[in-house]
């Protein structure tokens, strides 16, 4: 499920996506797992493992290596089981019939593979932006009031990008729900929603089907009272909230 998210530079392909993906994925991974670590030693792992202050490529003059992703594992968190090779051959074999590839099509692929999980994103410049926020999610991840989530360390072309995940892209309520929760951590920026299989299926931004690769997109609402998100279904152009 926890997949390499892309960066910001709408230059890159989605070819170059997915193998800035794999690189990420293959690399050492920096963990906090409330389901067996305890919790009074949370803060002072967050405190040690900021992203902003976390290198992608490590520092060999420190003597650590490179680091794929910081992320927090919840009390209740299980990983899926993914679709693997048989969603790779069904989504070769669906290319190759010659029909149009779309959301539809998709969703009924992950459904029929078991691959339901998703992502809301959110880009973030280094420093205390990125801090800030990755800390408010990682204390409602640790509360179990969110799942699972992952920030990408400090890398010196591209902003950070924090995942936050839900088990159900078909799940508008509970897509809704962790909106709801992000939000209450203190996040105000731009935030996109992602389907697992889109990553899997290496349908990143400027992919050559065409597809939008986010479903949902979140914009702070700073002048509503209360202030609330306003979230758009970006398959259907309809607000939901």
């Amino acid at each position: 499920m926890l997949n390499w998210e892309e960066g910001e530079r709408e230059s890159k392909g989605a070819e170059d996506h997915a193998a800035e993906s794999m690189a990420a994925d293959m690399d050492p991974w920096i963990i906090f797992d409330a389901r067996k670590t305890p919790r009074a030693e949370f803060n002072e792992w967050l405190e040690t493992y900021r992203p902003s202050r976390v290198s992608r490529f490590g520092n060999p003059e420190e003597g650590s290596g490179p680091v794929g992703w910081i992320a927090v594992y919840g009390p209740g968190y299980y990983p899926q089981i993914e679709g693997g090779k048989d969603l790779q051959d069904a989504w070769e074999k669906l290319q190759s019939t010659g029909r149009r590839v779309n959301y539809e099509l998709v969703r009924e692929l992950a459904l029929n593979y078991g691959v339901t999980s998703g992502k809301w994103l959110m880009h973030l410049d280094t420093g205390f932006k990125v801090d800030h926020a990755w800390r408010g999610i990682a204390t409602a991840v640790v509360e179990g009031q969110l799942n699972v989530a992952k920030v990408s360390p400090h890398h010196p072309e591209s902003k950070h990008v924090i995942c936050v995940y839900t088990q159900d892209f078909t799940d508008e309520e509970s897509i809704m729900q962790t909106d709801a929760v992000i939000r209450s951590s203190g996040v105000k920026c731009l935030l996109t929603y992602k389907p697992d299989v889109y990553s899997y299926l290496g349908i990143y931004r400027n992919n050559h089907w065409q597809i939008c690769p986010t479903i949902y997109e979140s914009r702070y609402d700073l002048e509503c009272i209360p202030r609330r998100s306003r979230v758009t279904n970006k398959v259907t152009n309809i607000e939901v909230t």
